[in-house]
């Protein structure tokens, strides 16, 4: 009491300015009294007054844009506050290749995602915290647990599968992906999209670079302990509704196919009548419903990290769990071990030591469950009492009514076991020696990314009727995989500053040793059966080991391995003059004994113009910052499988004459391949305005990849080999924006958005026509048209009356060639003109690409509460509906209920929808057309999280703890037919459903 009756005496009233160092009035400046709650802000004019502030005391002045400023009181009832420019966000070091370099002085394009963007999604895949936060950057997500997303970093530049695949960086080792690490472990994530910032890594960087740096500890802090953790459940969201058993034999009845009426009667006859319509059996599955379930989801991590005067250091241990969305032993843990040690042996001497261990055990689903329950009649139950013979389960067989196929999921889903145990182990060592202080240093670093997976999958016998609903043995096929990646770099980094001058000089050398070894048995009998557990699931309790070849192709037994060297010889040069001029460019060259082409050599060059120092632009008071930047550079892909294949020569006999001659004949199928080279132009602008407020980023880039490895048809022989001769292009538009502003002491928000576009296009075939793959579902590739866009009919809608049939040259040419053409058929556009719908009319249909991504963001702050929301989004790209094109094939599965509902089944009903009848004729789905290409444009909320911090404990002991609700995935709209617009390569099958996650969890720091 006497104390606070002393302060109430000694309050006075204080009133001033706050302005820039220009004299400019900073409206919304923050005045509190240092170690209160008392305060204020400035109005318009940037005046303040603030009663009650002790005449001893300090004022804490702040405003966003600007470092904070402490100013005693003393007594002064007028105080005049100035600010500097806070050019943190400017000096803020960015990881790039071999080093760090000051964010004002890139001329590159990189985005950095920090720690607390990354924890904020709950997954096990720390890419997918990147989805809608990166311009340029496309994260296609995947459900199933233990399973990345797909990652593209400015469109696809290669015609090979996985080629595309950017190369990811985890504290200097390289990594194919780091779907392994858990989102705590990790500091920083820079994607680096352009060939300059790119293109130190030589022949790895084709595709964009992904550096991840794991947390460390900071010199002279107390131990600091973080709890982080989370609870929560996925749930399917969009499941697709199938037809149910009602509308499934209208359908049936509908067909004009009198087998399947009869196979509605036998579902009656064996299943019963239901009561409330007699002509549909007393059955009614939905098969979706019964082989999905709400799956849990947790996350639990500490770490300790602190440092003395000479050492630092981060310690952490995480646990992740996530059980699978279909109904079976379909499920993913992983506990992961990491640890980071710095030490200053000297005021020239530094050793790091690091070491993070991760050990995960998947369990993959069923392939082909999802397609398998979608074609399932909902005619049928799970489980058939009558079915007295099966094994281990009387399962129904859609057999037993007539159709062709079992359609029944549950046989495979129950007695399939496929486990993967992958263990990961990421070593580093490395020594910096000052060889001349703070100007010249030498590096030496060791890395070892040492990788084992052990498979074991189990096939247990089943039986439920003849054909193939029955799995006479039971399998065993185990397989271990061994990868080593070893890494020896040895680098030399010379700065210095001189006048206006500062230099960055990097030379250094890289050898890389990269070993991978496969050892496959399969097995079969081994004991089994009610009681019998994993306990039997070894080899040599197996009755038999299987030599033969897997379809043909691939023997299930063996034993494999490579061994692959490189050596790299790489350097860098950085200058900027009086901060204004910058010049930046880096040389590699790549040696491997990959391919016959041993060496190849990556330049690029970079430049920027810091326009906002030039004495001009002084006087412009909205903007702090402006830079104009641009660079050009070449990068390799060595993501292309080795060359293959090899010449032949067989003994042959020729007669000429009357006499007969023995000879040879000599072939080659050999691949001379090399890498991929992709040369890259980008030219950008990046600007801070209004006090540092708005931030903008703005990137046009032109990335074309030649010597792309495509199949070319070899003359006179029959076959095809790959060979370094096609040409693609992808450019595109990238646009960030970002505003932050403190409003007052208790409130600020922000809010960013971002824009990218992309036009992929292919430049050469080496004068082929086109390169088609994909079967029924085609794709072509064209000279001027974008990478595999499906190629089909174009659908210009459906017949309604025999009369539109009649008029049509195109139906009638059908007709007489012996097609039944009817009203409910689609009726297409005969692009030709020749009057017949043929091969030749077929046209592009469209990408699996988008044509632009954006992703909009907004958090806010008052008092004890945050809210933070992202939104994302995609359009221009296709995805083929290969489940409903199935159809055509065969007259027994089920349809989805769209089809169903919206069905032509009489004149003017659709014209959009063929009939039931007509979805399966001939005629309509001779070839992939435009009714089963469907738009995958989508606009999802993707996070929600609402956080409450708790007050802080008095005394020794309070630690700061908050709390957290999160929602990824509410909510995606979207007009495609099926679980999920994201289909990577834009075929669905049976895609695996992405659910939505919700999250309760809590951080704790003490």
């Amino acid at each position: 009491m006497l104390h606070l009756a002393m302060f109430g005496q000694d309050g006075i009233t204080v009133s001033g300015t706050v302005s820039d160092a220009q004299g400019s009035p900073l409206p919304g400046a923050s005045i509190v009294v240092s170690g209160t709650t008392t305060g204020t802000q400035t109005d318009f004019d940037g005046n303040y007054t603030l009663d009650n502030v002790p005449s001893d005391g300090t004022l804490s002045v702040s405003y966003i844009g600007f470092t904070s400023k402490e100013v005693a009181v003393n007594g002064q009832e007028t105080i005049d506050v100035t600010l500097e420019e806070d050019t943190q966000a400017l000096e803020e070091v960015v990881v790039v290749g071999y080093g760090t370099q000051k964010k004002a002085d890139l001329t590159g394009s990189i985005t950095t995602v920090k720690s607390e963007d990354i924890t904020r999604t709950p997954s096990g895949a720390a890419m997918q915290a990147l989805q809608g936060k990166v311009a340029g950057l496309q994260v296609v997500s995947s459900g199933a647990p233990g399973t990345g997303p797909t990652i593209r970093v400015r469109g696809i530049g290669s015609y090979v599968d996985g080629a595309s695949n950017p190369l990811y960086v985890v504290d200097g080792t390289f990594y194919d992906d780091i779907d392994f690490l858990n989102n705590e472990d990790i500091e920083t994530i820079s994607v680096l999209k352009d060939a300059s910032a790119s293109a130190i890594y030589g022949v790895r960087a084709a595709n964009g670079v992904v550096l991840i740096e794991t947390k460390s500890g900071k010199a002279n802090q107390k131990p600091q302990v973080t709890y982080n953790g989370y609870q929560g459940v996925q749930i399917a969201h969009n499941v697709v509704k199938l037809s149910n058993s009602e509308q499934f034999a209208t359908l049936a009845r509908e067909s004009g196919s009198a087998a399947e009426a009869q196979f509605i009667d036998n579902a009656i006859q064996r299943y019963g009548r239901s009561r409330i319509n007699p002509n549909v059996p007393d059955v009614n599955t939905d098969w979706y419903d019964l082989i999905l379930r709400h799956a849990l989801q947790q996350n639990h991590s500490l770490g300790v990290t602190g440092g003395t005067e000479s050492t630092t250091y981060s310690v952490g241990l995480s646990f992740f769990e996530q059980e699978g969305l279909l109904k079976m032993k379909n499920d993913y843990e992983r506990f992961n071990i990491r640890t980071k040690l710095n030490f200053d042996i000297s005021d020239r001497l530094n050793v790091g030591v690091s070491a993070l261990m991760s050990n995960a055990t998947r369990y993959r689903p069923e392939d082909g469950a999802f397609a398998s329950a979608y074609f399932a009649v909902p005619t049928m139950p799970v489980l058939d009492p009558s079915k007295t013979d099966a094994y281990p389960r009387p399962y129904a067989n859609a057999q037993d009514l007539g159709y062709r196929g079992t359609q029944n999921p549950f046989p495979l889903m129950d007695n399939t076991e496929n486990r993967n145990k992958t263990r990961n182990t990421l070593m580093t060592f490395d020594v910096n020696y000052e060889l001349v202080p703070d100007k010249l240093t030498f590096k030496t670093a060791y890395y070892h990314n040492f990788e084992t997976l052990d498979v074991r999958e189990v096939r247990l016998p089943y039986f439920y009727g003849n054909g193939n609903a029955f799995r006479e043995n039971a399998e065993l096929i185990k397989r271990n995989e061994t990868f080593s990646e070893q890494t020896w770099d040895n680098t030399l980094t010379y700065n210095d500053s001189f006048g206006d001058h500062n230099l960055t000089i990097l030379g250094g050398t890289s050898f890389r040793d990269r070993s991978f070894e496969l050892l496959e048995v399969k097995a079969l009998n081994f004991p089994n059966g009610p009681g019998i557990g994993d306990e039997s699931y070894y080899i040599d309790l197996a009755d038999t080991i299987d030599t033969s070849t897997d379809s043909g192709k691939v023997r299930v037994t063996g034993d494999d391995g490579t061994r692959q060297y490189f050596f790299s010889y790489f350097s860098r040069l950085a200058y900027n003059y009086a901060n204004k001029y910058l010049l930046y460019g880096t040389f590699r060259a790549d040696g491997t004994s990959k391919y016959q082409e041993k060496w190849g050599y990556f330049p690029t060059v970079g430049a920027g113009w810091v326009i906002s120092e030039e004495s001009f632009m002084q006087n412009v008071g909205f903007l702090n910052f402006l830079k104009l930047r641009g660079s050009w550079g070449e990068l390799g892909n060595a993501n292309v499988a080795a060359s293959t294949g090899g010449i032949t020569s067989d003994e042959v006999v020729a007669a000429f004459g009357d006499t007969s001659y023995a000879g040879i004949v000599t072939s080659s199928d050999f691949e001379a391949l090399k890498w991929e080279v992709t040369a890259e132009t980008n030219a950008g602008i990046s600007a801070r305005m209004f006090d540092n407020q708005l931030t903008l980023e703005a990137d046009y880039f032109n990335r074309e990849t030649r010597d792309a490895v495509i199949p070319v048809s070899r003359l006179l022989v029959p076959g095809e080999t790959r060979q370094n001769v096609g040409r693609i292009r992808n450019t595109g538009f990238e646009f960030v924006l970002n505003w932050e502003k403190q409003v007052s002491e208790n409130f600020r928000y922000n809010i960013g958005a971002n824009f990218s576009t992309l036009d992929n296009e292919v430049l050469d075939l080496a004068d082929q026509e086109n390169l088609t793959t994909g079967g029924d579902t085609a794709q072509r590739t064209v000279v001027g048209g974008t990478i595999t866009p499906f190629f089909g009919l174009e659908v210009d809608g459906v017949y309604q009356t025999p009369e539109e049939i009649s008029s049509d040259p195109a139906a009638q040419a059908a007709i007489a060639d012996g097609l039944v053409v009817e009203p409910g058929d689609f009726r297409f556009v005969d692009y030709n003109g020749d009057g017949i719908i043929d091969a030749q009319d077929r046209v592009d249909l469209g990408s699996y690409l988008p044509t632009y991504n954006f992703g909009f963001n907004f958090g806010m702050n008052y008092k004890a509460f945050d809210l933070s929301l992202n939104v994302i989004g995609q359009g221009g790209n296709v995805i083929a509906n290969q489940k409903r094109f199935a159809i055509r094939q065969t007259p027994d599965p089920n349809i989805d209920r769209d089809f169903a509902i919206n069905r032509w089944n009489g004149p003017g009903t659709s014209n959009s929808y063929p009939s039931a009848r007509g979805i399966r004729n001939p005629w309509s789905n001779q070839f992939l057309n435009s009714f089963f290409v469907e738009k995958g444009d989508f606009v999802r909320l993707q996070n929600v999280t609402l956080g409450y911090t708790l007050p802080q404990l008095k005394g020794k002991f309070n630690p700061d703890i908050r709390f957290y609700l999160t929602a990824e995935r509410p909510l995606t709209l979207f007009e495609y037919n099926g679980f999920t617009p994201e289909v990577a390569n834009g075929r669905d099958n049976q895609t695996y459903p992405i659910p939505g996650v919700y999250t309760l969890g809590v951080n704790i720091k003490i």
